[in-house]
Protein backbone atom coordinates (compact mmCIF):
# COMPACT_ATOMS: atom_id res chain seq x y z
CA UNK A 1 0.00 0.00 0.00
CA UNK A 2 1.13 3.51 -1.02
CA UNK A 3 2.00 5.62 1.93
CA UNK A 4 -0.08 8.87 2.44
CA UNK A 5 2.30 12.09 3.00
CA UNK A 6 1.45 14.12 5.55
CA UNK A 7 0.51 17.81 4.67
CA UNK A 8 1.42 20.75 6.99
CA UNK A 9 -1.21 23.02 8.47
CA UNK A 10 -0.70 26.75 8.44
CA UNK A 11 -3.12 29.18 9.18
CA UNK A 12 -3.52 31.91 6.66
CA UNK A 13 -3.07 35.67 7.96
CA UNK A 14 -5.54 38.15 8.70
CA UNK A 15 -5.40 41.69 7.08
CA UNK A 16 -5.90 44.63 9.34
CA UNK A 17 -9.36 45.88 9.65
CA UNK A 18 -10.20 48.17 6.77
CA UNK A 19 -13.06 50.29 5.40
CA UNK A 20 -14.81 48.55 2.87
CA UNK A 21 -16.14 50.96 0.01
CA UNK A 22 -17.88 50.49 -2.91
CA UNK A 23 -16.80 52.83 -5.75
CA UNK A 24 -19.76 51.95 -7.89
CA UNK A 25 -22.27 53.43 -5.23
CA UNK A 26 -22.69 55.17 -2.24
CA UNK A 27 -19.95 53.96 0.38
CA UNK A 28 -20.35 52.61 3.08
CA UNK A 29 -17.78 52.01 6.10
CA UNK A 30 -17.73 48.44 6.73
CA UNK A 31 -14.75 47.12 9.12
CA UNK A 32 -14.06 43.23 8.26
CA UNK A 33 -10.88 41.37 7.82
CA UNK A 34 -9.77 40.10 4.09
CA UNK A 35 -9.89 36.19 4.07
CA UNK A 36 -7.94 33.59 1.75
CA UNK A 37 -10.13 30.92 0.56
CA UNK A 38 -8.42 27.52 1.30
CA UNK A 39 -7.05 25.14 -1.82
CA UNK A 40 -6.66 21.16 -1.38
CA UNK A 41 -3.91 19.48 -2.22
CA UNK A 42 -4.60 15.92 -3.65
CA UNK A 43 -2.27 13.26 -2.51
CA UNK A 44 -1.02 11.38 -5.76
CA UNK A 45 0.06 7.69 -3.59
CA UNK A 46 -3.16 6.64 -2.88
CA UNK A 47 -4.33 3.50 -4.56
CA UNK A 48 -7.94 4.15 -5.65
CA UNK A 49 -10.42 6.56 -6.41
CA UNK A 50 -12.48 5.06 -3.43
CA UNK A 51 -10.63 5.68 -1.45
CA UNK A 52 -8.83 9.40 -2.18
CA UNK A 53 -8.09 11.69 0.43
CA UNK A 54 -7.75 15.79 0.37
CA UNK A 55 -5.31 17.72 2.49
CA UNK A 56 -6.02 21.76 3.43
CA UNK A 57 -3.16 24.05 2.87
CA UNK A 58 -4.25 27.70 2.66
CA UNK A 59 -0.70 28.10 0.84
CA UNK A 60 -0.61 26.14 -2.25
CA UNK A 61 -2.34 23.58 -4.83
CA UNK A 62 -0.79 20.52 -5.58
CA UNK A 63 -2.44 17.18 -7.75
CA UNK A 64 -1.58 14.07 -8.89
CA UNK A 65 -1.38 14.03 -12.81
CA UNK A 66 -2.56 10.55 -12.88
CA UNK A 67 -5.92 11.42 -10.74
CA UNK A 68 -6.19 14.88 -12.95
CA UNK A 69 -6.16 12.58 -15.89
CA UNK A 70 -8.65 9.96 -14.44
CA UNK A 71 -10.76 12.22 -13.04
CA UNK A 72 -10.75 15.28 -15.14
CA UNK A 73 -14.61 14.28 -17.20
CA UNK A 74 -16.24 11.97 -14.32
CA UNK A 75 -15.87 12.65 -10.81
CA UNK A 76 -16.55 10.20 -8.30
CA UNK A 77 -17.63 9.50 -4.75
CA UNK A 78 -14.73 9.79 -2.41
CA UNK A 79 -15.41 8.39 0.85
CA UNK A 80 -13.79 8.14 4.21
CA UNK A 81 -10.81 5.60 4.33
CA UNK A 82 -10.91 2.91 7.14
CA UNK A 83 -7.20 2.62 7.83
CA UNK A 84 -6.11 4.03 11.02
CA UNK A 85 -2.62 4.77 10.25
CA UNK A 86 -3.66 6.79 7.95
CA UNK A 87 -6.23 8.59 9.11
CA UNK A 88 -3.33 9.70 11.63
CA UNK A 89 -1.24 10.26 8.70
CA UNK A 90 -3.28 13.20 6.81
CA UNK A 91 -5.35 16.54 7.93
CA UNK A 92 -8.77 15.78 7.04
CA UNK A 93 -10.83 13.55 5.25
CA UNK A 94 -13.96 13.22 3.90
CA UNK A 95 -16.55 12.71 1.21
CA UNK A 96 -16.42 15.37 -1.78
CA UNK A 97 -19.22 14.76 -4.41
CA UNK A 98 -19.89 15.44 -7.77
CA UNK A 99 -19.96 19.39 -7.94
CA UNK A 100 -18.11 22.03 -9.06
CA UNK A 101 -15.99 22.62 -6.07
CA UNK A 102 -13.93 19.36 -7.65
CA UNK A 103 -13.53 21.11 -10.70
CA UNK A 104 -11.88 24.09 -9.20
CA UNK A 105 -9.33 22.56 -7.93
CA UNK A 106 -7.92 21.86 -11.43
CA UNK A 107 -6.83 24.49 -14.61
CA UNK A 108 -9.19 23.94 -17.61
CA UNK A 109 -6.61 21.88 -18.98
CA UNK A 110 -6.05 19.82 -15.89
CA UNK A 111 -2.57 20.25 -15.74
CA UNK A 112 -1.65 22.88 -13.90
CA UNK A 113 -2.70 23.72 -9.92
CA UNK A 114 -4.93 26.43 -9.34
CA UNK A 115 -4.65 28.84 -6.51
CA UNK A 116 -7.68 30.75 -5.21
CA UNK A 117 -8.14 34.05 -3.44
CA UNK A 118 -10.88 36.16 -2.21
CA UNK A 119 -10.07 39.14 -3.24
CA UNK A 120 -12.05 42.34 -2.41
CA UNK A 121 -10.98 46.46 -3.06
CA UNK A 122 -10.83 48.64 0.11
CA UNK A 123 -10.94 52.36 0.44
CA UNK A 124 -8.94 53.16 3.25
CA UNK A 125 -10.36 56.72 4.86
CA UNK A 126 -9.24 58.40 7.72
CA UNK A 127 -11.80 58.13 10.26
CA UNK A 128 -14.93 55.79 10.65
CA UNK A 129 -17.56 58.58 10.99
CA UNK A 130 -18.04 62.91 9.71
CA UNK A 131 -18.38 63.87 13.41
CA UNK A 132 -18.32 67.23 12.55
CA UNK A 133 -20.43 67.22 9.77
CA UNK A 134 -22.97 65.45 12.05
CA UNK A 135 -22.26 67.90 15.36
CA UNK A 136 -23.17 70.76 12.69
CA UNK A 137 -25.94 69.51 11.34
CA UNK A 138 -27.52 68.48 14.81
CA UNK A 139 -27.02 72.03 15.99
CA UNK A 140 -28.54 73.78 12.88
CA UNK A 141 -31.72 71.54 13.07
CA UNK A 142 -31.83 72.74 16.78
CA UNK A 143 -31.21 76.43 16.11
CA UNK A 144 -33.81 76.42 13.22
CA UNK A 145 -36.64 74.92 15.85
CA UNK A 146 -35.72 77.46 18.87
CA UNK A 147 -36.00 80.03 16.33
CA UNK A 148 -39.33 78.86 14.81
CA UNK A 149 -40.88 78.42 18.25
CA UNK A 150 -39.63 81.45 20.48
CA UNK A 151 -39.88 84.00 16.91
CA UNK A 152 -42.74 82.52 15.55
CA UNK A 153 -43.41 81.27 11.70
CA UNK A 154 -43.64 83.90 8.99
CA UNK A 155 -46.70 83.74 6.58
CA UNK A 156 -45.85 82.49 2.92
CA UNK A 157 -45.64 85.57 1.18
CA UNK A 158 -42.85 86.75 3.26
CA UNK A 159 -40.80 83.76 3.76
CA UNK A 160 -41.79 80.74 1.57
CA UNK A 161 -39.20 78.27 3.01
CA UNK A 162 -41.13 77.91 5.96
CA UNK A 163 -39.71 79.46 8.93
CA UNK A 164 -39.20 82.46 11.13
CA UNK A 165 -39.64 86.15 9.94
CA UNK A 166 -36.38 88.30 8.51
CA UNK A 167 -35.46 90.05 11.30
CA UNK A 168 -34.97 86.92 13.47
CA UNK A 169 -32.67 85.90 11.23
CA UNK A 170 -30.55 88.70 11.46
CA UNK A 171 -31.33 88.92 15.40
CA UNK A 172 -29.89 85.47 15.33
CA UNK A 173 -26.50 86.69 13.72
CA UNK A 174 -27.04 86.81 9.57
CA UNK A 175 -25.38 88.36 7.13
CA UNK A 176 -26.25 91.82 7.32
CA UNK A 177 -23.86 94.23 5.77
CA UNK A 178 -24.27 96.97 8.05
CA UNK A 179 -23.78 95.56 10.90
CA UNK A 180 -20.48 93.89 9.70
CA UNK A 181 -18.73 97.21 7.78
CA UNK A 182 -20.22 99.81 10.35
CA UNK A 183 -20.86 98.50 13.67
CA UNK A 184 -17.41 95.68 13.00
CA UNK A 185 -19.33 92.80 13.66
CA UNK A 186 -17.42 90.03 12.07
CA UNK A 187 -18.70 87.14 13.85
CA UNK A 188 -21.15 87.74 11.54
CA UNK A 189 -19.12 85.92 8.44
CA UNK A 190 -19.48 82.87 10.25
CA UNK A 191 -22.59 82.64 12.34
CA UNK A 192 -24.66 82.58 9.05
CA UNK A 193 -23.57 79.08 8.69
CA UNK A 194 -25.74 77.79 12.14
CA UNK A 195 -28.85 79.80 10.59
CA UNK A 196 -31.20 78.93 7.95
CA UNK A 197 -34.22 80.62 6.43
CA UNK A 198 -36.55 77.87 6.88
CA UNK A 199 -37.77 74.39 6.90
CA UNK A 200 -36.66 73.73 3.10
CA UNK A 201 -33.64 75.34 3.01
CA UNK A 202 -32.34 73.99 5.93
CA UNK A 203 -33.68 70.01 4.75
CA UNK A 204 -31.79 70.67 1.62
CA UNK A 205 -28.30 71.97 2.93
CA UNK A 206 -28.63 69.21 5.62
CA UNK A 207 -29.30 66.22 3.66
CA UNK A 208 -25.67 67.52 2.01
CA UNK A 209 -23.97 68.02 4.58
CA UNK A 210 -24.66 64.55 6.15
CA UNK A 211 -24.03 62.45 3.00
CA UNK A 212 -21.46 64.24 1.02
CA UNK A 213 -19.70 66.24 3.69
CA UNK A 214 -19.64 63.71 5.86
CA UNK A 215 -17.84 61.13 3.44
CA UNK A 216 -15.09 64.11 2.70
CA UNK A 217 -14.77 64.41 6.35
CA UNK A 218 -14.03 60.75 6.50
CA UNK A 219 -11.32 60.99 3.76
CA UNK A 220 -9.68 64.36 4.96
CA UNK A 221 -10.17 64.09 8.54
CA UNK A 222 -12.40 66.29 11.02
CA UNK A 223 -9.51 69.30 11.36
CA UNK A 224 -8.62 69.70 7.91
CA UNK A 225 -12.74 69.52 7.13
CA UNK A 226 -13.42 72.24 10.31
CA UNK A 227 -10.75 74.18 8.25
CA UNK A 228 -12.46 74.47 5.19
CA UNK A 229 -15.29 74.56 6.39
CA UNK A 230 -15.13 77.83 8.12
CA UNK A 231 -12.67 79.78 6.00
CA UNK A 232 -14.94 78.43 3.16
CA UNK A 233 -17.75 80.17 5.13
CA UNK A 234 -15.89 83.40 6.17
CA UNK A 235 -15.48 83.39 1.90
CA UNK A 236 -19.02 83.48 1.25
CA UNK A 237 -20.34 85.90 3.47
CA UNK A 238 -17.30 88.62 2.68
CA UNK A 239 -18.46 88.01 -0.77
CA UNK A 240 -22.14 87.85 -0.36
CA UNK A 241 -21.51 91.89 1.45
CA UNK A 242 -19.93 92.93 -1.46
CA UNK A 243 -22.33 91.42 -3.98
CA UNK A 244 -25.49 91.99 -2.03
CA UNK A 245 -25.43 94.50 0.48
CA UNK A 246 -29.09 94.61 1.03
CA UNK A 247 -29.90 91.16 1.85
CA UNK A 248 -29.97 89.23 5.54
CA UNK A 249 -28.35 86.10 4.46
CA UNK A 250 -28.09 82.72 5.77
CA UNK A 251 -27.67 78.79 5.46
CA UNK A 252 -24.09 76.52 5.40
CA UNK A 253 -24.70 75.77 1.45
CA UNK A 254 -21.87 78.79 1.32
CA UNK A 255 -19.88 76.09 3.32
CA UNK A 256 -21.33 73.46 1.59
CA UNK A 257 -19.81 75.08 -1.50
CA UNK A 258 -16.66 75.19 0.03
CA UNK A 259 -16.29 71.27 0.68
CA UNK A 260 -17.00 71.30 -3.37
CA UNK A 261 -14.58 73.18 -4.16
CA UNK A 262 -11.99 72.02 -1.69
CA UNK A 263 -12.67 68.35 -3.12
CA UNK A 264 -11.89 70.01 -6.72
CA UNK A 265 -8.50 71.29 -5.69
CA UNK A 266 -7.62 67.96 -4.35
CA UNK A 267 -8.26 66.38 -7.73
CA UNK A 268 -6.23 68.82 -9.61
CA UNK A 269 -3.76 69.04 -6.76
CA UNK A 270 -3.54 64.74 -6.63
CA UNK A 271 -4.13 64.19 -10.51
CA UNK A 272 -0.53 64.11 -11.79
CA UNK A 273 0.56 62.73 -7.62
CA UNK A 274 1.85 58.68 -9.38
CA UNK A 275 0.78 56.34 -6.46
CA UNK A 276 1.61 52.96 -8.13
CA UNK A 277 0.14 51.25 -5.00
CA UNK A 278 -2.84 49.51 -4.75
CA UNK A 279 -4.95 51.98 -2.40
CA UNK A 280 -3.09 54.77 -4.94
CA UNK A 281 -5.13 53.19 -7.67
CA UNK A 282 -8.33 53.07 -5.83
CA UNK A 283 -7.54 56.27 -4.23
CA UNK A 284 -7.63 58.04 -7.94
CA UNK A 285 -10.40 56.23 -9.30
CA UNK A 286 -12.54 57.47 -6.34
CA UNK A 287 -11.43 61.12 -7.20
CA UNK A 288 -12.35 60.38 -10.54
CA UNK A 289 -15.84 59.79 -9.60
CA UNK A 290 -16.18 62.12 -7.45
CA UNK A 291 -14.96 64.95 -9.34
CA UNK A 292 -18.14 64.02 -12.43
CA UNK A 293 -20.67 64.45 -9.45
CA UNK A 294 -19.28 67.51 -7.49
CA UNK A 295 -19.00 69.07 -11.04
CA UNK A 296 -22.39 68.13 -11.91
CA UNK A 297 -23.82 69.15 -8.18
CA UNK A 298 -22.09 72.65 -8.58
CA UNK A 299 -23.68 73.16 -11.40
CA UNK A 300 -27.45 72.64 -10.10
CA UNK A 301 -26.64 75.01 -7.10
CA UNK A 302 -25.22 77.51 -9.16
CA UNK A 303 -28.12 77.34 -11.59
CA UNK A 304 -30.59 77.50 -8.54
CA UNK A 305 -28.68 80.37 -7.00
CA UNK A 306 -30.60 82.84 -9.30
CA UNK A 307 -34.19 82.16 -8.37
CA UNK A 308 -35.53 84.75 -5.58
CA UNK A 309 -34.29 84.42 -1.84
CA UNK A 310 -31.18 82.43 -2.76
CA UNK A 311 -27.63 84.30 -2.62
CA UNK A 312 -25.69 83.40 -5.20
CA UNK A 313 -22.48 85.05 -4.29
CA UNK A 314 -22.08 83.38 -1.13
CA UNK A 315 -22.69 80.28 -3.25
CA UNK A 316 -19.84 81.67 -5.78
CA UNK A 317 -17.77 82.74 -2.91
CA UNK A 318 -17.89 79.86 -0.59
CA UNK A 319 -16.28 77.29 -3.59
CA UNK A 320 -13.78 80.07 -4.76
CA UNK A 321 -12.47 80.40 -0.66
CA UNK A 322 -12.94 76.25 -0.81
CA UNK A 323 -10.83 75.43 -3.93
CA UNK A 324 -8.58 78.18 -2.58
CA UNK A 325 -7.72 76.88 0.96
CA UNK A 326 -7.95 72.99 -0.28
CA UNK A 327 -5.08 73.58 -3.20
CA UNK A 328 -3.02 74.78 0.17
CA UNK A 329 -3.90 71.36 2.45
CA UNK A 330 -4.14 69.15 0.09
CA UNK A 331 -0.55 69.85 -2.10
CA UNK A 332 1.11 69.52 1.74
CA UNK A 333 0.60 65.70 0.98
CA UNK A 334 2.29 65.54 -1.79
CA UNK A 335 4.63 62.72 -1.73
CA UNK A 336 6.56 64.30 -5.26
CA UNK A 337 8.91 67.19 -3.56
CA UNK A 338 8.46 69.26 -6.61
CA UNK A 339 4.88 69.12 -6.75
CA UNK A 340 4.48 69.96 -2.83
CA UNK A 341 6.59 72.68 -3.72
CA UNK A 342 4.50 74.10 -6.78
CA UNK A 343 1.29 73.59 -5.38
CA UNK A 344 1.69 75.23 -1.80
CA UNK A 345 3.31 78.32 -3.13
CA UNK A 346 0.32 78.43 -6.00
CA UNK A 347 -1.93 77.43 -3.29
CA UNK A 348 -0.65 80.25 -0.71
CA UNK A 349 -0.90 82.61 -3.53
CA UNK A 350 -4.11 82.67 -4.57
CA UNK A 351 -5.85 82.10 -0.74
CA UNK A 352 -3.99 85.15 -0.10
CA UNK A 353 -4.75 87.32 -3.23
CA UNK A 354 -8.70 86.40 -2.44
CA UNK A 355 -9.08 87.05 0.66
CA UNK A 356 -7.44 90.46 0.13
CA UNK A 357 -9.12 91.53 -2.62
CA UNK A 358 -12.69 90.53 -0.93
CA UNK A 359 -11.74 92.54 2.44
CA UNK A 360 -10.32 95.12 0.68
CA UNK A 361 -13.09 95.84 -1.62
CA UNK A 362 -15.26 94.88 1.77
CA UNK A 363 -14.03 98.86 3.19
CA UNK A 364 -12.99 100.68 0.30
CA UNK A 365 -16.30 102.49 0.69
CA UNK A 366 -17.81 101.08 -2.57
CA UNK A 367 -20.09 98.66 -0.73
CA UNK A 368 -22.65 100.95 0.95
CA UNK A 369 -25.45 98.83 2.54
CA UNK A 370 -28.73 100.62 3.01
CA UNK A 371 -29.46 102.25 6.59
CA UNK A 372 -32.74 101.21 6.92
CA UNK A 373 -31.12 97.49 7.45
CA UNK A 374 -29.96 99.03 11.29
CA UNK A 375 -34.10 98.48 11.63
CA UNK A 376 -34.68 95.27 10.01
CA UNK A 377 -37.90 94.80 11.45
CA UNK A 378 -39.54 98.50 9.95
CA UNK A 379 -37.11 97.89 6.69
CA UNK A 380 -38.90 94.56 5.80
CA UNK A 381 -42.20 96.31 6.97
CA UNK A 382 -42.75 98.94 4.18
CA UNK A 383 -42.68 95.62 2.13
CA UNK A 384 -45.18 93.54 3.55
CA UNK A 385 -48.57 94.01 5.23
CA UNK A 386 -49.09 91.61 7.88
CA UNK A 387 -45.20 91.55 8.98
CA UNK A 388 -45.14 90.90 12.50
CA UNK A 389 -41.90 92.00 14.90
CA UNK A 390 -41.54 89.12 17.52
CA UNK A 391 -37.87 88.79 17.71
CA UNK A 392 -37.38 92.65 16.77
CA UNK A 393 -33.47 93.66 19.36
CA UNK A 394 -34.75 97.19 18.73
CA UNK A 395 -34.29 99.71 16.46
CA UNK A 396 -30.25 101.50 16.38
CA UNK A 397 -29.99 104.89 15.86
Amino acid sequence: MAKSKKSKESKPPKAPAMANLSIEGPPQTVHEDVEQATNYRALSDLPSPATSVFSTDSRQSVGSEQLKAKWKKKFGRFNKPTNHSRNNSINSVGSFSQSEDFKKLFDEDGTEPVQKKEEEEVYVVKQRWGYCSYAFSVGQVLVLIIMMTGCGIAPMNVNPMIGPYPDALSYWGGKNAVNIIDDGEWYRLITPIMLHAGVIHLLCNVAVQVETGAFFEREWGSLRWMIIYITSAIGSSALSVIKMPGAISVGSSGAVMGLFGAKLAEVTVRFLDRDKSTQGRIAHQVRKEQCAGVTCSVVVVMLFSFIPYVDWSAHLGGLIAGFCVGMVIFALNLKNKKGLFLWTILGTIITCVFYTIVFKEMYSGDVDPPEELRDVCGYYKQFFDDYECKCMRGQQN
